[in-house]
């Protein structure tokens, strides 16, 4: 009887490295016969509630990341020890743990510089990265066997951390398909979310809290194209963050407010999803864009940065939505006008490319990284 843990803020599927987590700790805990641990602030309640979960809560203190890190890592660190004392696996996220046996790479700190406006919230997200850069080149150097998520993150984890590349693996993440599928026809969706089915609806998914994910070259594309009287599309932003009352300011000023809706957080991202015309990433840094992965399994042609990991994976008759400069607002309203010009064309291409997306399970990754770190 084997012990497996796993350390990671987050085990819950709700976007993200949340979800892919959740989809191995799932998988574990259905498929292999011995105990396994779960370090982390939050943990999903049928998740936890699996014979085989045993879960070490750890508190955010106000709620604040930066105070509940490092509590992580301590109790991380505790657990980790006894499992690995038994025989036990070990399979961290980042620089959440220095397990020094797997390490799943999600994100490389060190292949992007975040930043911020204001000058209290850009000194907190510098301090924060100074201390992600430093955990996780302890990690990852030490680790045993890294994994990563996209062709881009082995890349970064070699070139940027120096990496054995004989210790480096690439796994794509999978999908569940029963809640990301193709819908054909969004007018009923759109209806359901309370949207006129006649509006076009471009949607944008991504944290609002700095400008990794490029919601001000959305915004200042959006401008430019509103400001052309043909342009009868919508914008819906689901997300959250620090700049999140900046840009609805920003918007009610610039006279915006009748042609983008601010969502907030939102957990019904496939509802959102569903009743999509376009979803648009151009982020400036991109691991790999599972929220881009979605949209396309939903049969949602997606303009994503072409340097984001999913891109990668993006068939040849979709270049046209790879977007070359994630700063270019230019170039994103021309990929917009592109879209407008032949929207069924892209849609019936994208179906093709998600249908092919949505043959690789999350029980499919997850038993690609179990084989790989019980070897």
């Amino acid at each position: 009887m084997t012990a497996w843990l796993l350390a990671s803020g987050d085990f819950v599927p709700l976007g993200g490295m949340d979800t892919a987590n959740h989809a191995l700790a799932s998988f574990l805990a259905r498929r292999v016969n011995g105990p396994v641990h779960l370090v982390a602030h939050r943990v999903s309640p049928e998740l936890a509630g699996l014979p085989q979960i045993r879960v070490h809560r750890v508190p955010r203190p106000f709620g604040l990341h930066s105070l509940g890190e490092p509590l992580l890592t301590t109790v991380a660190s505790r657990h980790a020890r006894a499992v690995r004392d038994s025989g036990g696996r070990v399979i961290a996220n980042g620089g959440n743990l220095d397990g020094r046996d797997v390490t799943w790479v999600h994100y490389v700190h060190a292949a992007y510089q975040p930043s911020a406006v204001g000058p209290l919230n850009a000194a907190l997200v510098a301090a924060r990265h100074r201390r992600y850069l430093a955990a996780e080149r302890r990690a990852l150097t030490q680790a045993q066997l890294v994994v990563c998520n996209s062709d881009r993150t082995v890349q970064d984890v070699v070139t940027r951390i120096g990496v054995d590349p004989q210790r480096v693996r690439r796994v794509y993440y999978g999908i569940d398909a029963t809640r990301f599928h193709d819908r054909n026809e969004p007018g009923s969706a759109k209806v359901a979310i309370g949207r006129d089915p006649s509006v076009p609806l471009v949607l944008f998914v991504g944290a609002l809290g700095d400008r990794r994910k490029g919601f001000d070259t959305v915004y200042a594309a959006w401008n430019a194209m509103c400001r052309r009287s043909q342009w009868d599309a919508h914008l819906l932003v689901a997300g959250a963050g620090a700049e999140l009352d900046r840009w609805r300011v920003l918007a009610d000023l610039d006279g915006m407010s009748a042609r983008m809706t601010f969502l907030g957080y939102r957990t019904d991202i496939p509802s959102l999803m569903a009743a999509a015309d376009l979803m648009v990433h151009p982020a400036r840094y991109e691991a790999y864009g599972l929220a881009a992965h979605e949209a396309i399994c939903c049969g949602v042609p997606t303009i994503v940065s072409a340097a984001a990991g999913v891109a990668e994976r993006f068939p040849a008759d979709l270049a046209d939505l790879l977007l070359d400069d994630c700063e270019s607002a230019a170039e994103l309203c021309t990929r917009f006008r592109r879209w407008r010009a032949a929207p069924e064309e892209l849609r019936v291409r994208t179906r093709a490319f998600g249908a092919q997306l949505r043959t690789r399970s999350w029980d499919d990754m997850s038993r690609e990284i179990v084989d790989m770190s019980a070897s």
